[in-house]
């Protein structure tokens, strides 16, 4: 083949490639809080070592702290892109508290503050204790099957983290105004997830096309009086 030819055909190729390529543009819309305020008991109370600065869980907009927490990803066994995420524990916190993972990724849990802290998980897609261990110190787990881990620490009950292993590489967090984008989605078929720790599962089907918005709107509500759909862990 000649040159030119050979050059015309992987223009086309990589035409087509990005033409094929859409985005899922969502919004997610939140009216009440959902979260319940985590009330931590002070150092004195664990007698485990020195005191620790401890982190807040108040945000100035309440509404924007909730809509940051939701987690947004496509149902299905998918290409996914393994990847590799950190979840510190600083100031008697994990650091983010959430963190979204394709399955096979591997998460970093390493320890900032000057006391021992511990990792472990009851949860059924991955079940593990790391063990006590002090700072500068960290340790990793690779997950494996898509779900939701939530994650603990034997000595600091305050202590809450959540991983959401994701089934494929396409997921997000929506921002403070609630809006979200997946990115390079083939056209098709699909069902968007949104969760949220307090709130639990909202489900939507898609028809993602080429020539027109791909949009999907999450309203998460409230159960009767007021209190979250699903109770919080």
């Amino acid at each position: 083949m000649h040159t030119a030819n050979l050059i015309a055909v992987l223009l086309s190729i990589v035409a087509l490639a990005t033409v094929r390529a859409a985005e899922i543009e969502g919004m997610v819309t939140i009216q009440h809080k959902l979260t319940k305020h985590r009330v931590t008991a002070p150092a004195s109370s664990y007698e485990r070592g020195v005191a620790v600065k401890l982190a807040s869980d108040q945000a100035d907009d309440p509404l924007a702290f909730e809509r940051m927490r939701v987690v947004i990803y496509l149902e299905g066994e998918l290409s996914s892109e393994p990847l590799t995420a950190t979840m510190e524990q600083k100031n008697r916190e994990f650091t983010p508290d959430t963190v979204v993972v394709p399955v096979g990724s591997t998460v970093s849990f390493p320890n900032l503050d000057p006391i021992f802290h511990n990792v472990f998980s009851l949860s059924k897609p991955k079940t593990f204790d790391l063990g006590n261990y002090p700072k500068d110190h960290t340790r990793m787990i690779t997950f494996s099957k898509p779900g939701i881990v939530f994650v603990d620490c034997h000595l600091h009950p305050n202590m809450a983290g959540v991983i959401v292993v994701t089934p494929n590489k396409w997921s997000a967090k929506a921002d403070a105004t609630g809006r979200f984008l997946l990115s390079g989605v083939p056209p098709g078929s699909y069902r968007v997830v949104a969760w949220h720790r307090a709130a639990g599962f909202f489900r939507q089907s898609v028809k993602v096309t080429e020539n027109r918005p791909n949009a999907v709107q999450f309203v998460i509500p409230l159960g009767e009086n007021g209190a979250s759909a699903i109770a919080q862990r």
